[in-house]
């Protein structure tokens, strides 16, 4: 049984982040004594599965760093060495995704999920050099006339040059590695990457088409389309959380005012537009809703993403931004979407790929992983802000 390490982080709104937290190391105990090999990832529970184990995937797949990165949060809360020893285990179990041919440009999501929360953790120096390889890796996939990553390499001969509002959060661990070793035009692509976005996938409103085609010869956009919407001109509950999630972080890492404007612009239409229990049906316009699917993954994402904007907006706005957050997060641990007795995931109800009819209604490794961050940035926030109560 994992060890926990208990102090209280109870919010101004009455939600307590460690019994949410607490209830996640014992969601992951459970995991941990069904898995039998580190090269097999937890990537889904299906709804109305037989099964309360997670359906595992390769190490190839775009989700393969989550399960590596939700032992990292695991440790880091109850530094317990049976986590840590796991954690290093399936984080060395993704060494060989750099042995491929470049192709998928979610080496950020895949290593800097996991290896750049072990070497947050531990300083593993082998962690780091891992980590610069996947920077270099990712840095072949950008095309300069454009000025961004390309998404999908495979689909380029279809649907032309693409990039996919997902991709921003990539750039983390390209900005962490120009200041870790790696070299200054790293940090020019992630920059580069995220202005271009800015201008070209979001529309009028700040709501973010998913996909954007562009022409390589002289960069312009083509066309905004989507893949995983209801439609080109919907609102992906995701996607804005991706959106929201990634500006946020390259405001963090570059300043740029632009940046932070985007991501308060698309958390503020985001949030505009919720449901009562602030967990977003999968697109903001199908027009099924209210009987359409719930996506819990991006409740997930988003309330991360408000936690960390919070801290980068004053006075009311920088309340709203946090309340939400914790709106979110007493939704997302209420009996309606923690998994609990039924499976061994933290979280019910989010959907994956719903035109292509995958993983609907599901529970979903990267939920989990963003509701765990989630709930470890609410405790940070809490601690630093009960530091600054004692020092007035």
């Amino acid at each position: 049984m994992i060890g926990v390490l208990c102090y209280s982080c109870s919010s101004k709104k009455g939600f307590d982040a460690d019994t949410a937290i607490v209830y996640c190391v014992q969601q992951v105990d459970s995991t941990l004594n069904t898995l039998k090999t580190a090269d097999a990832m937890p990537r889904n529970i299906l709804s109305g599965a037989s099964s309360k184990e997670w359906m595992c995937t390769s190490i190839h797949d775009w989700t393969s760093g989550f399960w590596p990165g939700i032992l990292w949060y695991t440790y880091e809360y109850t530094q317990d060495k049976r986590v840590l020893a796991e954690a290093e285990r399936f984080s060395a179990a993704l060494y060989p995704v750099l042995d491929r041919k470049v192709s998928n440009h979610d080496l950020g999501f895949m290593l800097y999920c996991s290896l750049g929360n072990g070497y947050r953790l531990t300083g593993n120096p082998e962690y780091k050099k891992m980590l610069l390889r996947a920077a270099d890796s990712l840095a072949i996939l950008y095309n300069p006339k454009v000025g961004t990553i390309n998404s999908w390499p495979h689909e380029n001969a279809k649907m032309g040059y693409n990039t996919i509002i997902d991709n921003m959060l990539n750039l983390e661990l390209l900005f962490w590695a120009s200041k870790n070793g790696g070299t200054k035009r790293l940090y020019e692509i992630a920059e580069r990457h995220a202005e271009v976005t800015m201008k070209n996938q979001f529309r009028d409103d700040y709501s973010t088409s998913h996909v954007v085609v562009y022409d390589t010869i002289s960069g312009a956009r083509i066309r905004q389309i989507t893949h995983q919407g209801y439609a080109d001109s919907s609102m992906w509950a995701r996607g804005q959380g991706w959106a929201i999630y990634g500006f946020t972080m390259s405001y963090r890492e570059t300043g740029n005012k632009d940046f932070l404007e985007t991501a308060q612009k698309a958390a503020d239409i985001y949030l505009k537009q919720l449901p009562e229990d602030k967990v977003p049906y999968w697109d903001f316009n199908d027009p099924a809703i209210p009987n359409a699917p719930r996506d819990a993954s991006a409740a997930a994402i988003v309330s991360s993403a408000l936690l960390e904007l919070s801290q980068y907006t004053d006075g009311e706005k920088a309340q709203y931004y946090k309340d939400e957050a914790i709106a979110m997060l007493q939704s997302l641990s209420s009996a309606h979407y923690q998994s609990r007795e039924k499976n061994y995931a933290f979280l019910l109800h989010s959907t994956g790929h719903k035109p292509n009819n995958s993983e609907i209604d599901a529970s979903i490794v990267y939920a989990d992983y963003y509701y765990l961050e989630a709930l470890m940035r609410l405790k940070k926030i809490a601690k630093s802000e009960r530091l600054f109560d004692t020092l007035k």
